[in-house]
């Protein structure tokens, strides 16, 4: 899964389901490594340190995450929206490569390492939409 808006985007909003059947909607950041998409929960204030995003994908793994590009001259809209398998990563080796993937993109994480769950998505589904 090599698109390089996809790549380059800085956040994404990730959509997960409620024990009720209603979609919880959240902007996340993440980073790829080639059909997964990584995001972590970090260190800044929540009511709660069990996020509804990390029980949602444990108890109902269908996700779906949209990045999306908005411009005035809209000529220049795009999405890209993936559909996958939820995981969450609570520790081990590929949690460990998915913080790296992350630090490396953003230096907000190498400055202050994420140090909840990881939640890993396996893309099965790409979708792309682009004004021109």
């Amino acid at each position: 899964m090599h698109e390089p808006r996809l790549t380059a985007a800085r956040v994404a909003r990730l959509a997960t389901t409620d024990p009720d059947g209603r979609p919880h909607l959240v902007p996340i950041v993440f980073a790829l490594d080639g059909d997964t998409l990584y995001s972590a929960v970090n260190l800044k204030p929540k009511r709660s340190r069990t996020l509804r995003r990390i029980e949602n994908a444990r108890a109902r793994p269908d996700v779906t995450v949209l990045v999306d590009h908005y411009d005035e001259d809209w000529e220049r809209l795009w999405w890209i929206r993936l559909r996958g398998r939820a995981r969450v990563l609570d520790d081990g080796k590929e949690r460990e490569r998915a913080l790296a993937l992350l630090a490396a993109k953003y230096p907000q994480y190498r400055e202050v390492p994420p140090d909840g769950p990881v939640l890993a998505v396996d893309v099965t589904q790409v979708r792309t939409w682009s004004a021109t």
